[in-house]
């Protein structure tokens, strides 16, 4: 069997897709994208696509390590995307040629569903109680929200006791089991993320996520000794070696690796291997499309320290053009109790509505994250 052909969909709300087809027929979905850099991971797939037509695709292994070691530069979030939707689509198509789910060419199941959450907030958080209340009737039984606006080094504790309102506001509404994501999202410095993880212990999150960026990991000690709170991080970190020096310092509770960003299917189930035996647990990133979730979920199945799974029903960012918009049977990714079962069809589990792809590829999308600016005019961290 030989790949022949492939072909890239930019579809809204701010996805790619990437469909490679073999001289077989077969054929296998991937999701390759960097937020708001979707044309810049569309030509590296491009460029790593040439290597790949008239190869077997079952080589995956080897694939992933010439795509990864062919280059002398490598790693980052483009070529570490690029590379993770083309192995997404190379383990469907490995998948339906042996009409068996990616879980069992992995080792089969350790968990027959997963716990899922829901985003709720915006961008700045508002109305966050009602908004839970919403997710709660929606059957998910936690969320996760952004905990501030922009943030200074320095700020003033009436932002600070912004956030606790609005946590307070959820914590109400969900009660004192309802779990409870607050993601910092790189928008506070040191400084202030040492305030606000002190102050929030009181309202037991499930995590704190990105407290602060993952150049300046190196404060994650300090935060680790002043809190008992869960510490997350990793949606911005690409690989096992990035991971790595993370897990041995020993300062972070759950890593959260994207399986569009971080190398897909075969890189991010040594990642989360790798944590297990630091005993630390995982919460994929994935606020993205049908196939980067189907993708979590085949990883999550096999894991043991998986223990939630982010997905992005709903998200602020799917305004026109939502997750289950783009399958063919969108009945596999039907969330109850707070759960979702793990996808049992071959390959990744789902079904691409082909035509409705096409006919939204054609609109297409550029969307780009917003620039935020503190008040005396210098760039904020959005």
């Amino acid at each position: 069997m030989k790949i022949v052909s492939y072909e890239l969909f930019q579809v809204p709300p701010r996805w790619l897709f990437l469909k490679i087809t073999t001289d077989e027929g077969l054929t296998g979905w991937g999701e390759p994208v960097i937020e708001g850099r979707a044309a810049t991971v569309k030509a590296a797939v491009e460029e790593l696509m040439e290597y790949l037509v008239g190869k077997d695709p079952m080589d995956i292994e080897d694939h992933w390590n010439t795509m990864y070691r062919g280059g002398f530069y490598r790693g980052g979030p483009i070529l570490m995307s690029a590379i993770a939707g083309i192995d997404q689509a190379l383990w469907d198509i490995k998948g339906r040629f042996y009409q068996a789910p990616v879980y069992q060419l992995l080792g089969g199941k350790a968990r027959d569903k997963v716990k899922i959450y829901s985003w709720i907030g915006g961008d700045r958080p508002d109305d966050v109680g009602k908004a839970a209340k919403d997710a709660i009737a929606n059957g998910f039984a936690a969320i996760k929200m952004n905990a501030s606006e922009e943030m200074q080094y320095i700020d003033s504790y009436e932002k600070i006791d912004l956030v606790l309102n609005r946590v307070a506001a959820v914590r109400e509404v969900g009660g004192p089991s309802f779990g409870i994501g607050i993601d910092f999202h790189g928008r506070l410095h040191k400084p202030m993320a040492k305030v606000l993880a002190r102050e929030l212990e009181s309202f037991h999150p499930m995590f704190i996520e990105e407290p602060v960026l993952p150049e300046n990991n190196e404060a994650l000690k300090e935060l680790a000794q002043l809190t008992a709170i869960p510490i997350a991080t990793g949606e911005r970190m690409f690989s096992r070696w990035e991971f790595k020096n993370l897990l041995k310092e020993g300062y972070v509770d759950i890593i959260q690796p994207d399986l569009s960003h971080a190398g897909g299917i075969t890189e991010c189930k040594k990642i989360i291997s790798m944590a297990e035996a630091f005993d630390v647990a995982a919460a994929p990133h994935c606020p993205l499309g049908p196939i980067a979730l189907a993708a979590c979920l085949q990883v999550d199945a096999t894991c043991h320290n998986v223990f939630i799974q982010e997905q992005s029903l709903g998200i602020h960012y799917n305004a026109g053009s939502d997750l289950l918009d783009y399958l063919a049977d969108a009945s596999v990714f039907d969330y109850e109790n707070g759960f979702v079962k793990i996808p049992s069809g071959p390959g990744l589990g789902i079904e691409i509505n082909e035509d409705h792809v096409r006919k939204m590829a054609a609109i297409g999308h550029n969307w780009r994250n917003p620039l935020w600016r503190h008040e005396d005019g210098s760039v904020a961290e959005w």
